[in-house]
């Protein structure tokens, strides 16, 4: 997290106001404060604001609280602050550090909103300006990363669905092929007869050679002589055959 620059100002009192015991309590939280002894300061604060609430002892308490790096509970005190303060430097410098507390907590939109109320208060303040220019780069980049992040979330569904439409397709396939399958063999087992004729197929008579076809004439004329004599000789015996009368 880059360095964000706490504004922070002691509270000025009057020589009579010495004697409240609010001020007193309010000027040793000051000096708790100034030697870094942030966890007395916060005490002494505290019991500043018992005795009166005013802006500034807010102020101090939430500076003290976000020294100590509980940057959500500075939130309150710093909103305190700007509630209670009656002139624009004390609201601008509440504004400046409640901006603070929440680019701490990475709350960058309300961040960004603090510091352009502090610059409303004072528009020449250079560390908001410099904070608020901070706040916004880290807020855009936290913009980009998302849309990045959501545009492979998309790429990644698309991904999914492909590849749940390609599985569903070639569960549909095979599917119609098991069923085409099962067609087929339903219709075997129904007609036996067209079953045995595809397992036997009937054989196809073969060409034959020239001299085969010869011979085979040959043959055949032979037998038909033979026919022949054997009905010329039956009708010769049935002519001679004749009685007498």
């Amino acid at each position: 997290m880059k360095t964000i620059k706490i504004l922070f100002f002691l509270a000025l009192f009057p020589v009579l106001a010495q004697a409240q015991p609010g001020h007193i309590l309010l000027r040793e939280g000051n000096k708790n404060y100034k030697s870094e002894d942030y966890t007395a300061a916060e005490e002494n604060y505290r019991k500043s604001l018992e005795k009166e609430k005013t802006s500034r002892g807010n102020y101090n308490l939430g500076n003290s609280i976000y020294r100590q790096e509980r940057y959500q509970d500075a939130i309150k005190y710093y909103e305190d602050a700007i509630n209670q303060a009656d002139n624009k430097n004390t609201k601008a410098r509440a504004w400046h550090n409640l901006g603070n507390a929440y680019y701490q907590t990475e709350e960058f939109d309300k961040s960004i909103d603090a510091y352009k109320n502090a610059l409303r208060m004072n528009p020449d303040d250079l560390e908001t300006k410099l904070n608020l220019a901070k706040a916004q780069l880290i807020q855009r980049q936290q913009q980009q990363q998302q849309q990045q992040n959501q545009d492979q979330e998309n790429q990644e569904q698309n991904q999914d669905q492909e590849q749940q439409q390609q599985q569903e397709q070639e569960n549909q396939n095979q599917d119609q092929e098991q069923q085409q399958q099962q067609q087929q063999q339903n219709q075997e087992e129904q007609d036996p007869q067209n079953q045995e004729s595809q397992q036997n197929p009937q054989e196809q008579p073969r060409d034959i050679s020239k001299e085969e076809a010869r011979r085979l004439l040959e043959v055949m004329d032979d037998e038909e002589q033979k026919v022949l004599e054997k009905l010329r000789k039956a009708q010769s015996k049935a002519c001679n055959s004749k009685k007498d009368w």
